[in-house]
């Protein structure tokens, strides 16, 4: 029979004990209660690169307002420009990882321009976990009308004959444009020289004014003047022909396999996000791309969706940022 006298077991036990399991019942509350927070609690940010009316806005503003229906909470389109995209990376690199703040990220700032800086800010394999794939699309090789080539082979014949003499514009050093370019000069052996520009905008422009030779340019920006017959469009620079210029063919297709040059969008959180939050915005995101309407905008701005799971992106991430590395390192470009 258990005396009146016999003191408590938790009377009994040492200070520090009593400190240790008033810690683990906190942490077990405090858990208990943060999982039964709901996701998303709060407006998401979406954070783009680019100023608004590029590539990188227009598709997040055509997918935001679905996916702010589907997740009961508003999704802010947050433009922060500058350096190719590095600046919005970085900024997500280093935002709270709790699926409140989310990167439409570029093939530049992902598997480009971490190859040319010495000292990169982030590293975008380790920094970021993937999410899924937005959209896809290739460049186009245009030139001026005067440029007396009509086919890929007339060009690098022409460019073989004259070393040095011809350029090609790009939207900048270190943007995709730029890099098919230098890829497509390793792989057919000519010397043609890139005039880097501040925007595709103004390398079209001087295209078009017969300034540069020709510009590894978007369908978005080129196809028109194509279609008008200012400027002529020899070959695409993706590993299939374009929804956008079904009619011209690849570069791989054109003596050159295994050529690719894809400019792409995908979407990509801060390293720690939860994975059961990093799920569910694949889930939403994969399932605003496959809306038909959703989808008919995307391909309208020469934008094929490509929505998949978190591991296809991971690694088609690893593929492109060693794929891009060894382009840099072949070409020697570096940072201005």
């Amino acid at each position: 029979m258990k005396s009146e006298l016999t003191p408590p077991i938790w009377a009994m036990l040492p200070m520090r004990m009593k400190k240790l399991l008033w810690m683990a019942l906190a942490t077990a509350v405090a858990g208990g209660a943060a999982a039964q927070v709901p996701y998303p609690s709060r407006p998401i940010n979406m954070v783009v690169g680019f100023a608004p009316g590029g590539g990188t806005d227009t598709a997040s503003r055509i997918i935001a307002k679905r996916l702010a229906e589907n997740l009961g909470q508003p999704v802010l389109v947050e433009n922060k420009a500058g350096a190719g995209g590095n600046i919005a990376t970085d900024l997500v690199v280093k935002a709270a990882p709790d699926g409140h703040t989310i990167l439409l990220a570029s093939i530049g700032s992902m598997a480009i321009t971490p190859h040319l800086l010495p000292k990169p800010p982030y590293e975008p394999l380790r920094d970021l976990a993937p999410i899924t794939m937005a959209v896809v699309f290739p460049n186009v090789l245009v030139l001026h009308p005067s440029v007396a080539a009509h086919t890929l082979a007339e060009f690098v014949k022409l460019a073989a004959a004259k070393p040095g003499t011809i350029n090609y514009g790009s939207s900048g050093v270190g943007n995709l444009g730029h890099l098919a370019g230098e890829l497509f000069r390793l792989v057919a052996k000519i010397d043609i020289v890139h005039v880097p520009y501040k925007g595709g905008g103004p390398a079209v422009t001087d295209l078009l004014g017969g300034q540069i030779a020709a510009v590894f340019a978007t369908p978005a920006s080129a196809g028109a003047h194509v279609k008008a017959g200012k400027l002529r469009a020899l070959a695409t620079t993706g590993a299939q022909r374009s929804p956008a210029m079904p009619e011209v063919p690849t570069i791989a297709e054109q003596g050159y396999p295994g050529y690719e040059a894809t400019n792409w969008y995908a979407y990509v959180a801060p390293a720690k996000t939860p994975k059961e939050i990093l799920a569910r915005l694949n889930l939403e995101l994969v399932k605003v791309m496959s809306v038909p309407e959703v989808r008919e905008q995307l391909l309208g701005h020469g934008m094929e969706p490509m929505p998949g799971t978190s591991q296809a992106l991971a690694k088609y991430l690893e593929r492109e940022y060693a794929t891009w590395g060894r382009v840099v390192k072949e070409a020697r470009i570096t940072a201005n």
